[in-house]
Parts: C-alpha cells; structure tokens; sequence
C-alpha cells in the first residue's frame, strides 16, 4: 500500500445477544461463590478499573511531642465535657453568670446564640463545679452579712430589769391619758377642728424674726428652749454652753468643762417647774466623749458620766420621767443611763454604723434611734426588744422625734429628705422633699403636732402642716448652715441655731402663739 493512502482499521464488534439473560447470571454467581466473595470480587475490579488505591503499611503520626500530645488531649476533652454541660437559654442568666465570673456581658457583633457557646466554653475551661462553688460562696457571704444585721439581745444585770418594770409601770398611766385626749378631740365636730387649724396655719404663716443674737466665737451646733419657755440652751463648737433669756436674748450664764465641740445640751423635763435648780437640770455631750451634767446656780458641771471615751457622742436626751438619760455613740450603740442609780443600765447595739440622735416617747414606753447607716429603729424599753425598723433613707439620719401623738415618728436625713413614719402600719406614710442640702433636725410641734420643722443646711428652717405635710413658712436669714431648731413649751417662739454663729428667735406677728 502506499503511504498516502490511508490506514483504516477494524474493530471487532461485540455480539448482541438476544433473549433472556438470567440463565447467564445464575452462572456468574455460581462461578463468583466458587472462586470468592462477592465483595472481594468488588473490591478487585475497583482495583482493576484504578477507582480504588490502598497504601501498605499507611498510619497516622502523632506528633512526637509530649507536651503537644497532652494539649491535643486536653482540648478533646475540654470539647468533650463542653458538649455534655448544660447552659440556660436565657440571656439575661447567661449575662449575669458571666458577670459573677468576672467575664465582659457582650462583646462586638455577639448575639445571644454566640454568647451561650462563649458561656459554655468558659465553664468547660474552669470547670462547671467552680463555677457552682463561687456561686454558693456569694450566697453564703450574703446570708453571713443579712446574720450580722439581725439585732441580738444579752443577759442585763438585775438592775436593768427593775428599770424596765418601773418605765411599764410609768408609761401606762400616760398612754391612757394620752388616748383619753385624743378620743375627746376626735369628739370635737370636724368644722371645730378645721377651724382651729386654720387658724394656727395663719399665725405659722405670720412668723418673722423676733430676735437675732451672736452665741459664741464658733460655730453653734444645738439648741434647745427649757420646760419654762424662759431660757434658751446653747452649746458651740469652742466647748462653751451659753444660757440666754427668753425673750430678750441677754446672756444668763456661760457653761465651761468640755474641751472641745459640744454636740448639744438639753434640759431636764421637769428643771425650771419643779426640780430644785441646784440638782442635776442639764446635760451636754462632746466630740471627745465626755458627758457632763449641769445645775442652774454654777458655771461648772455637778457630775460627769464616764463610759464613752474615745467615741463621740453626738446627741442625748433625757426620758419623759427625767430619771434616765439616753446617749448616742460613736461606737455603733446607744446608752440608757438611770441617774438615780448612777449606772449604765443598757448598752444597745443594733445599728451597723454610729448612731446620731436618739428621741423618747412623751409616754416613756418606747424610744427612737436614727443611725449613720441611713437606718431608723424603734426600742420598747419595756421589753428591750426594736419593734420597728425604718428603711427608707438613702444617707445618714441626723435627726428624729417622736410626735405628741405617741404613733407618728418624722425622721430627717443627710439625703435631703424628712419622712414621717407611722407605728402602726410599721412604714413610712410620707416623703417630704424637704430641703436642698441636708437636714439637720427635725421637730413636732408639742404637746399637739399640728406642725413640723425642720432645719437644714442649705441655712433655712421650714414648717410642714400636718397630716398634708405641705410647706407653711420659710424661716430664711441665717448666713450659713442652721444646726439646729427647736419649738418653745408655750409655743410662743421657734429657736434656730446656726453654722454663723448666731441664733435667731422667730415669732408670729399675729396673737395667739404657734
């Protein structure tokens, strides 16, 4: 041939079968179960036809490191135990268990899903059971601290329970004589009574300044009117208590023996009407903790009580029976003193910080404390027990007072505001947003609480109506802070001592008193 011409090749053509085909498989297999398996025929013809590849001899190497090798473990089975720890669905859980651990809430673009999967694995990472175990600690801390709060009582001495039988056998007679009043004044008809308040609230709103007087060289930090209405206590920061006449503010007496500021001085219930003025008619206390006692003939103290040393003490008062006196220290307790014995009869805890003002009831069964850790409580002297506890200031309570009426107590706070606070509900009935600084003192008018003032630092003194607690007056002149403020026994004048170092006398300028 030549080569030009061209090469044509044959293939060779399968032959087409025709029929049935079963007879010809039944062989196949019979000859397939003879020689082999039918997957070992598989698996050869895989081979045959290059579909399958196995290597002789192939493994897996783990690396030869240790350390790596007990990483890769490590992280088998944190996954291991991250997938058998159950996490909530609840995204505010879930935020607030990644803030106990110290872990951000939510981070940049996470979403609740993501941040579940994040909560899950810082539990596989420190473990489930320490997360539990801190969880547990928190609480028990918390239960430790709410423990630390409850009020617990001691064995007294004999005395103790001699004083609190007499105080019961006191105060009866006047919580009957009490209600007795109130039950005829209730009887009086409503237009009687609306009439009558009227027209003290007019008089309230007559108020000026009567008189202003210079107390001392520094600063006055109390003030308080004597049973009589005829003198006026005074006590300053220089350590001096001064007495002043009533009404025209001449100097009596000067009082020396505390050597440094004197946080106030009060008067005995029944000194200037029926204790003779060479007893024991006065008390005052001191930044160094000093408590001295006072008659109306000499300049210098009759008595010291020792016992508070190196707290302060920052305010007393004398029970309504004059024969115990009660204390306020630094050391987180308040004191009863009974005079006649010459001993403290009860050392009171109670408050987790000092305790700043202390007021009794005019019946003498029940006495208020007010504390620097924003907490009110009432004591039954009776029994010894805090049968009230008022929660509710934001600050520090500087001052409190029981009102005439024997069940309402107002309360006055470093948080501006005086809240008044009723025994037999057990809660607060009022906020009075009294001042703009805090308040310094509060007082219920006597003998009928129509009223109530309240001094504060923002150097005013206001007078609140009762039961509406809205504003009456506006007592403004004082220069600085006013420190303190009472209202005179024949409610003829208020008295207001001031950061200044004055006091000023404030009067209505209509007849019938306040």
């Amino acid at each position: 041939m030549d080569s030009d011409e061209e090469e044509f090749t044959f293939e060779k053509k399968r032959p087409i079968l025709y029929g049935s085909l079963e007879e010809r498989e039944r062989q196949r297999l019979t000859s397939q179960r003879t020689t082999g398996s039918l997957s070992s025929d598989a698996i050869e013809a895989g081979k045959a036809a290059g579909n399958i590849n196995i290597t002789q001899g192939g493994t897996f190497d783990l690396p030869d490191n240790k350390e790596s090798q007990a990483e890769l473990l490590a992280e088998l089975e944190k996954k291991k135990r991250a997938r058998q720890i159950q996490v909530s669905t609840d995204d505010v859980e879930i935020k607030s268990n990644l803030r106990q651990l110290g872990e951000p809430i939510c981070l940049f673009g996470e979403g609740p899903a993501d941040r579940r999967e994040r909560m899950r694995n810082i539990l596989a990472t420190i473990g489930e059971d320490t997360f539990k175990k801190k969880k547990q600690t928190e609480i028990d801390e918390k239960k430790k601290k709410d423990d630390e709060n409850i009020t617990w009582y001691h064995e007294g001495p004999a005395s103790l329970k001699e004083a609190r039988i007499w105080i019961a056998e006191y105060s009866i007679p006047r919580a009957k004589e009490r209600i007795r009043n109130q039950k005829e004044h209730v009887q009086l008809s409503s237009a009687q009574r609306n009439a009558k308040v009227q027209d003290l609230h007019k008089r309230v709103r007559a108020i000026s300044n009567e008189c202003s007087q210079i107390g001392d060289v520094r600063p006055l930090s109390f003030c308080q009117f004597s049973p009589d209405s005829k003198m006026l206590a005074v006590s300053s920061w220089s350590g001096l208590c001064k007495l002043w006449s009533i009404p025209d503010c001449q100097l009596i007496r000067q009082l020396r023996g505390h050597n440094g500021n004197v946080g106030a001085i009060v008067f005995h219930p029944q000194a200037t009407l029926q204790l003779d003025d060479k007893s024991c008619c006065m008390a005052s206390c001191g930044q160094d903790g000093s408590v001295k006692l006072w008659n109306l003939v000499s300049d210098e103290p009759v008595a010291d009580i020792e016992g508070h040393a190196p707290y302060r003490v920052s305010r007393l008062a004398y029970h309504p029976s004059g024969r115990f006196l009660g204390t306020c220290c630094f050391d987180n307790s308040w004191r009863l003193w009974d005079l006649e014995a010459q001993e403290e009869i009860l050392h009171q805890e109670g408050h987790s910080k000092p305790v700043y003002d202390i007021a009794f009831q005019n019946d003498g069964a029940l006495a208020a404390t007010g504390g620097m850790d924003a907490f009110g409580r009432i004591w039954d002297l009776r029994t010894g027990r805090c049968i009230m506890f008022m929660e509710g200031h934001l600050k520090s309570i500087l001052g409190i007072d029981f009102s005439p009426d024997g069940y309402h107590v107002a309360t006055g706070s470093e948080d501006n505001q005086a809240r008044i606070w009723d025994l037999r509900q057990h809660k607060c009935v009022y906020t009075i947003a009294a001042h703009t600084n805090l308040v310094s003192k509060v007082r219920f008018q006597p003998d009928h609480s129509n009223y109530l003032v309240t001094s504060s630092y923002d150097g005013t003194a206001k007078v609140w109506a009762h039961p509406t607690w809205g504003p009456l007056k506006n007592l403004a002149g004082h220069e600085g802070k006013v420190m303190g403020i009472d209202v005179s026994p024949d409610l003829k004048y208020i008295a207001t001592a001031s950061y200044d170092r004055t006091f000023k006398l404030w009067a209505s300028e209509l007849s019938g008193g306040l």
